[in-house]
């Protein structure tokens, strides 16, 4: 009785947040886990924030290693000569073909980078002074001058290893490599093939907004902003996966969100020490306070509505690049019993219509259990022409109750799955025929 007196209070009651951690921290002053920490790192994570080296052809030869190039047909390096003040440098443009917008690399790139004069005409400012002229030489930058004059990019930034250049090109970006610079130019010239935004598949309301999620993360935060026109929306970018290093956008108002359940949501996902993350549905599993559960404890919505709407109520918003779900956290009992469509009824229908799902929620749950414990245990509960015709209809059934019970809640997630993964013009198909089935053996 105790345990499930726990259970219930662990389920529907209010938790405060943990102050402490299970997890350890080596002594500072212990020498030896010093030691042996630092036998255990290998050379590869020593090497992972390789700084971009001044000469092109070392630079080359380290993309070309570890793009694998000559097996990887998607990935592009052209080469250029750069003409600037009667010099030429070698230059290299690294981006993935299929990833990118080419026009934009063609006219606002490659184009200016490539013209022949480069404001060689314009020349300096000089001073007369007593038939003397006097021409002031202003020194030459050519990390500047490529980055305020040649590139008319509106984003534009400079990167000084190979990590977080390869990181912006595994996005969609171009890195541009200039000999005797030791860093990289990273232009936004995405370009990418999305799905357009389209109407809710799965939270379909009458009244409302018609738009839904899409799996290009800058498209959903654009979505949340234009909801949310308030300039202390905060939409935090970080990325969580050793390997696949998924964006994740971490969205809340500074205003209204409590402080301390930021800090929670930030820490829980900066820690995630994983491999990969592709979906939201992941992620849901790793944060999640016990995973142990079966109710759901963050919800999980393709609405930008119902988003921006929870967050107007001090949530946070945590978005996936690649999914066309975000979260919302944390999730109350009562959440999973709205509609993104009761905000558009009258309070007093809105509220009849949570009741009736409350009771639905009731009936969904112990409805099975009662059925049996009344018709095994308890008949005379049941009026007598009823019991009369419950025992009629069972009189040519060779099984027990609990058996049928749980025969037809096997049958309905069949049907449920097979309605979701098998093709469409198979799932209709069967579906009908087991209600045709169904309905021929009741009469």
């Amino acid at each position: 009785m105790k345990n499930l007196k726990d259970l219930f209070t662990n389920i529907f009651l209010y938790k405060e947040p943990q102050d402490i951690y299970d997890f350890s921290l080596p002594e500072s002053g212990n020498k030896d886990n010093e030691n042996n920490n630092k036998e255990n790192i290998s050379p590869s994570n020593e090497n992972s924030k390789q700084n971009i080296y001044s000469s092109l052809s070392v630079n080359l030869d380290y993309i070309k290693v570890k793009y694998n190039t000559l097996i990887n047909s998607d990935i592009k390096l052209r080469e250029f000569k750069l003409n600037i003040k009667g010099k030429e440098y070698n230059s290299l443009l690294l981006f993935i073909d299929g990833m990118i917008d080419s026009e934009s690399i063609n006219n606002f790139i490659l184009r200016p980078l490539m013209a022949k004069d480069n404001n060689l005409t314009k020349q300096n400012p000089s001073v007369v002074t007593n038939n003397i002229t006097v021409r002031r030489v202003k020194k030459f930058n050519l990390e500047d001058y490529i980055y305020n004059s040649l590139v008319p990019q509106n984003t534009i930034k400079k990167v000084y290893d190979f990590e977080e250049a390869f990181s912006s090109v595994n996005m969609g970006d171009c890195a541009l490599f200039i000999d005797t610079l030791s860093l990289a130019f990273v232009i936004d010239v995405k370009g990418f093939e999305s799905r357009s935004i389209s109407e809710p598949k799965n939270e379909v309301v009458v009244r409302g907004s018609q738009e839904s999620f899409v799996e290009k993360l800058r498209t959903n935060t654009s979505m949340i902003r234009r909801l949310i026109s308030n300039e202390n929306l905060i939409i935090e970018s970080t990325s969580v996966g050793k390997v696949s290093k998924t964006k994740v956008a971490i969205c809340y108002i500074k205003t209204i969100a409590n402080s301390d359940l930021i800090a929670e949501v930030k820490y829980r996902i900066n820690n995630l020490d994983v491999d990969n993350i592709i979906s939201s549905g992941q992620l849901e599993q790793l944060i999640q306070d016990n995973s142990s559960l079966t109710f759901p404890q963050i919800i999980a919505t393709e609405r930008p509505d119902k988003a921006a709407n929870h967050m107007l109520e001090g949530r946070v918003v945590v978005i996936v690049d690649g999914t066309p779900y975000c979260l919302i956290m944390p999730g109350v009992f009562i959440d999973f019993l709205s509609s993104p469509e009761d905000v558009n009824l009258r309070f007093q229908y809105a509220n009849l219509l949570k009741i009736i799902r409350i009771f639905a929620f009731i009936i969904t749950l112990f409805l099975p259990g009662i059925y049996v414990a009344i018709t095994n245990y308890h008949t005379e509960l049941l009026p007598t022409e009823l019991l009369f015709t419950i025992a009629a209809a069972r009189n040519t059934v060779p099984f027990p109750v609990i058996f049928e019970i749980l025969l037809m809640e096997f049958s309905f997630e069949l049907i449920r799955e097979a309605g979701l993964r098998v093709p469409t013009p198979v799932g209709p198909t069967i579906r009908n025929c087991w209600c045709i089935n169904t309905s021929e053996k009741h009469q």
